[in-house]
């Protein structure tokens, strides 16, 4: 199977990459599955029900979230009644929304999608990562209730990253980072099979800061207060992870992808 894993999606700008560059990978490699992180979707803040069709029109089959999860007015009615878009799996039992989910692929394969998010210098009241992944790991087995298993991890800390990888390794077919938006170099598939990228980056304008203007953010860091930030609105690149996985819904083979001027 082979699985194409999109860093968050920045703005508008973000959206237009995923909808210029997605129908052509998807073509190009023959793809099973789509997955993008869109918590940064609307406006660089959270997500709506028109930011996330904007995804699912350009070809991605699963949303995965973050910290910004509910930063949009409405999002509690879209996340409760779309099953193809996921909020972190710790947030507090009785949170709106679901955190894990499983698309079906035309050819009948069950690709599980469970997304995370990290403590360290995150914001919010989160349960443990990693003891949410041990409940996950009772319901979610490669082999036996799913043919692959993507593990979306929303955090700050490489160091809190790279341990969830190792902590699903050999029973995940890839764990990526996502929030920090800057593509990492470390793309490999791990002892046990699972394959890994610290950050798979972003879809959005990288002449920017994490895809907001420099405008609008350096002032924050000239002076104390806090500024509203802005979309950066020039031409975006699209990152992310591809991954092949064998019988065994391992990883056999992982790439990062990068389309557009980053490219270059």
């Amino acid at each position: 199977m082979k699985i194409l894993f999109l860093g968050d999606v920045a703005g508008s700008p973000g959206r237009a990459a995923v909808a210029r560059h997605v129908p052509g990978l998807r073509r190009q490699y023959d793809l099973d599955c789509v997955i993008a992180n869109g918590e940064n979707a609307a406006a660089g803040k959270g997500i709506t029900a028109e930011t996330a069709q904007d995804l699912f029109n350009a070809g991605v089959d699963v949303i995965t979230l973050g910290d910004h999860t509910f930063d949009q007015k409405g999002v509690e009615d879209l996340i409760a009644a779309h099953p193809r878009i996921i909020r972190p799996a710790n947030y507090p039992a009785g949170t709106i929304g679901r955190g894990h989910t499983t698309f079906t692929t035309p050819h009948g394969q069950r690709v599980a999608v469970l997304n995370l998010m990290g403590r360290v210098f995150m914001r919010g009241s989160l349960d443990c990562p990693f003891q949410a992944s041990k409940v996950l790991m009772e319901t979610y087995r490669l082999g036996e209730t799913c043919d692959a298993l993507i593990v979306d991890i929303h955090a700050e800390a490489t160091s809190e990253k790279a341990c969830i990888g190792h902590f699903w390794d050999g029973k995940a077919s890839l764990v990526v980072g996502t929030h920090t938006h800057i593509p990492t170099r470390d793309t490999r598939v791990q002892p046990g099979g699972t394959a890994f990228q610290t950050d798979a980056g972003m879809c959005g304008d990288y002449t920017s800061s994490l895809g907001m203007s420099y405008a609008s953010v350096l002032p924050n860091f000239l002076a104390a207060g806090r500024l509203k930030f802005t979309p950066a609105d020039g031409e975006a690149s699209l990152c992310g992870v591809l991954i092949e996985t064998g019988g065994n819904g391992l990883a056999t083979k992982v790439e990062a992808i990068v389309q557009g001027p980053l490219a270059q």
